[in-house]
């Protein structure tokens, strides 16, 4: 008898590596389905499309369903995401003149957010010009933490620069054809603009906001209810691809997989650099061992708190209203007891709560776990600020205020 067989959208960016890892490593067909892959160009395109069914499954934004479900999509079809596909993997990208100006300003080129928010400010206050950035969607990491790093340096997003949305593959060509000062996006995109175009890699994801999350595998609701088996089962062989890819001994079969046509279409040694942590700001090499965290610290685990997060997001940009109805709202759009269901035949240890404080940890720390203890990796925001989802409002008027 056949495997069922699922259609799935992504992007080709170096996020979609356990979904490419599930079915060239085949790992989906252990899990008991088979998986067909079809590269999109734009997030807008996955949006509208798994909205429509086209997708089974696809690699999404993890902004993007709960956007979705608080009726900020065009084709407002309820989704979920029970599944995260790592942490990180995100930059900020600048031109080689605006880094020039930054570096005057005092940038160390370290790649640290704090003092290269501080020195991008004083470029924007003694500019006659707007700055243009741009980000891949609206409701994306993206442009939530460019917007939040603008913010807290000391930039008003809305006002003081100007943020356009490009797919990300077109971001480094609209940098180097002059049409952006900077960007924000995930890997490779970063690489080839430093490779290609004389681009500087300003600050990364990592340090904004340690070991957070990016991307998911995002399905639509009345699917998942009707497909149970197969919604676990795509947890699972996801879980597992993270397992694989997270090991340094796979790096580079890892990356060569990655950089096929089919994919990336990239050479290795561009794609490699987040999976090893090897980055190439442009300035200097560095080693952030934590860029791309594809499965160590639970982080597939679609903790309900960082629902919450993206949601005090939409809100403080004016995206959506608050409401204790629509915070629900945003808080079920992840799903860990299906994450939690789905990995109990493994018998892995996973996180036994759904929401947690984000800021309050330097390091990494062990957390009571269903199965024991498992250990996370450190959560600080580079601004030094703590998010309780306990206390989301209050949240959002402190950013307001500040």
């Amino acid at each position: 008898m056949s495997l069922p067989h699922l259609t799935a959208g992504f992007l080709p960016l170096l996020d979609s590596a356990l979904l490419v890892l599930a079915h060239e490593l085949g790992i989906a067909e252990e899990e008991g389905f088979t998986l067909g892959l079809t590269r999109e160009s734009s997030w807008a395109n996955i949006r509208d499309r798994t909205a429509l069914g086209h997708f089974d499954i696809a690699l999404v934004l993890a902004p993007m369903p709960i956007a979705a479900n608080l009726g900020l999509t065009p084709i407002a079809t309820p989704m979920i995401a029970p599944v995260m596909t790592g942490l990180g993997n995100n930059a900020i990208t600048v031109s080689a003149d605006l880094w020039a100006r930054m570096a005057d300003a005092g940038a160390p080129g370290d790649l640290a957010a704090g003092p290269a928010g501080q020195a991008l400010a004083q470029v924007v206050r003694s500019t006659t010009r707007k700055l243009r950035f741009g980000v891949v969607h609206q409701t994306s990491s993206h442009n939530y933490e460019l917007r939040y790093w603008l913010a807290a340096s000391g930039i008003d997003p809305d006002h003081d620069v100007e943020i356009v949305v490009l797919p990300p593959p077109l971001l480094p060509e609209a940098l180097g054809a002059g049409g952006l000062d900077g960007y924000c996006v995930g890997e490779p995109w970063n690489s080839v603009g430093v490779a290609s175009f004389g681009a500087r890699v300003a600050t990364t994801k990592s340090s904004i906001w340690q070991w957070s999350p990016d991307k998911a595998v995002g399905m639509r609701s009345d699917w998942a209810e009707q497909n149970p088996d197969l919604v676990a089962a795509t947890i699972r062989a996801v879980y597992r691809a993270g397992q694989w890819c997270q090991d340094s001994a796979n790096h580079l079969r890892a990356a060569e997989i990655m950089a096929a046509p089919a994919y990336l279409d990239r050479p290795v040694e561009i794609v490699s650099r987040a999976l090893t942590g090897q980055i190439d700001g442009g300035a200097q090499q560095l080693s952030i061992p934590d860029f791309y965290v594809p499965h160590a610290g639970a982080a597939n685990f679609p903790w309900k708190s960082h629902g919450l997060w993206y949601y005090s997001q939409m809100v403080r940009w004016g995206e959506v209203g608050f409401s204790a109805a629509n915070a629900a709202i945003a808080a079920a759009t992840f799903r860990p007891d299906l994450y939690r269901a789905a990995l109990a035949p493994l018998g892995v240890a996973v996180p036994a709560q759904d929401l947690r404080v984000d800021g309050d940890r330097a390091d990494k720390h062990a957390v009571p776990a269903i199965g024991g203890t498992i250990e996370l990796g450190p959560n600080r925001f580079f601004d030094g600020q703590i998010f309780d989802p306990d206390a989301v409002e209050a949240y959002i008027q402190s950013q307001a205020t500040a």
